[in-house]
């Protein structure tokens, strides 16, 4: 289950941070969380930290995104793994400059 936020969200930036998975971000009027980023802190923690923090208690289950723990997990492993393959690939260095 993917959480969102609504439009309830004061653009306070406490969620931001919190997310481990960096699926947190902010939208046109106010922050969103990408659904195919967020485990709802499966993998990191027992319950989804920006849940936590929320001061106006405006991030429910996104119904549009029903998952269960097993698929989250999944999620986790595939994000720690991009994660890992970035980090191996060392530092990304631009082009040089055309002359």
């Amino acid at each position: 289950m993917a959480l969102m936020i609504t439009a309830e969200c004061i653009n306070c930036d406490v969620c931001e941070p919190e997310c481990p998975n960096q699926a947190i971000s902010m939208g046109e009027d106010f922050y969103q969380i990408d659904p195919n980023r967020c485990t709802e802190c499966v993998g990191h923690f027992d319950e989804p930290q920006c849940v936590q923090v929320c001061p106006v208690e405006c991030i429910p289950v996104d119904p549009a995104h029903i998952e269960n723990h097993e698929t989250l997990w999944q999620r986790y492993q595939r994000l720690q793994q991009a994660g890992q393959s970035l980090a191996s690939a060392g530092p990304l260095v631009s082009p040089p400059a055309a002359g």
